[in-house]
């Protein structure tokens, strides 16, 4: 197992539930109705993603040194991109940052691809 990763992921997870529950609590009276199905798509796709890392996380042994980088490194970079810019789009209003969620999300597909091309060496 990765523990550092597994760490990252951890606190990714953790992260997301408590964005969570400020999309739930918080931002009622801050933004329009509308703007919290973006948070909480934000939320589910970083919590998604988060668990998909640590399973990444707990299967390093079965995986080749570079598709665990790989796969990790695009999940982050994904969850970062997708997630953090639709919260930013959320919180700030500039619809421009709904450009960057596309590339977050070319990101989590290409470490899903990672890890479907890899060949286990003993899963």
């Amino acid at each position: 197992m990765n523990h550092k990763l597994f760490r990252i992921s951890a606190a990714l997870l953790g992260i997301a539930v408590a964005l969570g529950a400020f999309g739930a609590h918080g931002l009622k009276d801050m933004v329009e109705p509308d703007r919290i199905g973006v948070w909480e798509k934000a939320v589910r796709y970083q919590m998604l993603h988060a668990v998909a890392l640590m399973i990444v996380a707990v299967a390093a042994n079965h995986l080749a040194a570079k598709t665990l980088k790989r796969a990790s490194v695009l999940f982050q970079v994904g969850i970062l991109l997708f997630s953090g810019s639709l919260y930013l789009l959320v919180l700030l209003d500039v619809p421009a940052l709904g450009a960057v969620t596309p590339l977050g999300g070319i990101a989590m597909i290409a470490g899903w691809i990672v890890l479907a091309i890899h060949k286990p060496s003993n899963l």
